[in-house]
């Protein structure tokens, strides 16, 4: 199965403090998108950006800054996808919709944040907009407050989880220091990770430092294309399924440790697709917080609820196991820009299922998994790729 539509273009800026602008980021990753797919600027039949903002930059028309890269884009239809952390994959959403609703043959969508010229008070205060503010006691919580809740709650019910969160943590630094466009290339020891120290302070109780993702500038982008199309170009991905759910926000209406909206999103992907999970040679998950990449193996089924350290006690999700996940670093390592994170989620698996991922390839890899989550699994989007058969 499919849905019709094929990713045949790639571009990816480095991720980090960065001297570009929004714009400057918008224009580089669009460009290199374009001249890896070699579509012509004239046949794009319209551009999508995701991109959170919420009082991060002053850009507040930006999805016009992807005009700028080419002057044929001038007159095409450009818009603005918004969904928190998820706003990257809304935009290929978007686009995905408007090829599948006949409305497009091929589109460029963008993922693209400016987060390092603001303050960490003033970045914390902004992505506090994605919770909900209707509630007090919710409204004053900060995301790693947020989290930090969802690890002491998993702690109350189950073995602890600090062990396992600095697990994650080593796994996804040493895996990003293969990745050219990570924004940390630092190693760090299982002690140092799950030691609260100088080095080492805790955030949001009983969150570390090393738990956190991190605070980055960058953009994304890739060319989406109809399947009958894909074969023109060098090289494409089957998008075999894309599969969006979202929750209540509140999280008094909700059980947060559940996960049930993107245990749902894969259940559903996985079934539009027609593989299990058993099919799949790697993933790239959205690790805001360790605690977050802990609960996510347990809602794709790598393990029973309560019980996601075992997916690392058995090697499974490291670079050499059945299932390695976040070979990229995820957004522990590589970043997170927030705009950005689903377009670059994709864009890197797009590069592993043509063999173009240099020292994070995964060999003979041939279908990839991507999660993206929005807020405290709000916005759930899980895409199965494929590698096309030449």
């Amino acid at each position: 199965m499919s849905t019709g539509v094929s990713i045949v273009g790639s571009g990816h800026t480095k991720f980090g403090r960065l001297q570009e602008n929004l714009e400057e980021l918008i224009v580089a990753a669009t460009r290199e998108a374009i001249e890896e797919s070699a579509v012509d600027p004239d046949d794009i039949d319209a551009v999508f950006l995701g991109h959170f903002n919420s009082g991060m930059v002053s850009d507040g028309f930006a999805s016009s800054l992807i005009h700028q890269a080419y002057p044929q884009f001038r007159f095409k239809p450009g818009m603005r996808a918004e969904n928190a952390c998820a706003s990257g994959s809304a935009a290929i959403h978007a686009g995905l919709n408007a090829i599948q609703a006949g409305k497009a043959r091929t589109v460029l969508v963008v993922g693209a944040e400016k987060m390092t010229s603001r303050t960490t008070k003033e970045v914390t205060q902004a992505l506090a907009g994605a919770g909900y503010q209707n509630e007090p006691s919710e409204a004053s919580l900060s995301f790693p407050q947020v989290f930090g809740v969802a690890a002491r709650d998993y702690d109350a019910r189950n073995s602890s989880p600090l062990d396992a969160m600095a697990r994650i943590a080593v796994k996804n630094h040493a895996n990003a220091m293969a990745n050219p466009l990570a924004h940390m290339h630092k190693e760090f020891s299982f002690e140092h990770c799950n030691t609260v120290s100088e080095m080492n302070p805790e955030i949001a109780p009983p969150l570390r430092l090393t738990d956190c993702s991190l605070v980055t500038d960058g953009a994304a982008a890739v060319v989406l294309t109809i399947d009958e199309n894909a074969a023109n170009f060098r090289k494409s991905v089957s998008v075999r399924a894309a599969v969006h759910v979202s929750d209540f926000l509140p999280m008094t209406r909700r059980d947060f440790l559940a996960f049930e909206g993107p245990e749902r999103a894969f259940a559903q992907a996985f079934d539009a697709a027609n593989v299990t999970l058993g099919d799949i040679d790697f993933a790239e998950v959205h690790d805001c917080f360790t605690i977050a990449e802990l609960l996510t193996y347990e809602a794709m089924g790598l393990a029973p609820k309560g019980h996601g350290a075992r997916a690392l006690e058995e090697g499974i999700v490291y670079r050499d196991g059945a299932l390695p996940v976040n070979l990229s670093g995820g957004l522990k390592a590589k970043g997170h820009p927030v705009g950005a994170t689903g377009v670059s989620m994709h864009a890197l698996a797009f590069r592993q299922l043509t063999d173009q991922a240099g020292g994070i390839q995964k060999p003979g890899a041939n279908l990839g998994l991507v999660f993206n989550m929005g807020g405290s699994a709000v916005a759930n989007y899980v895409s199965v790729l494929e590698a096309c058969k030449v």
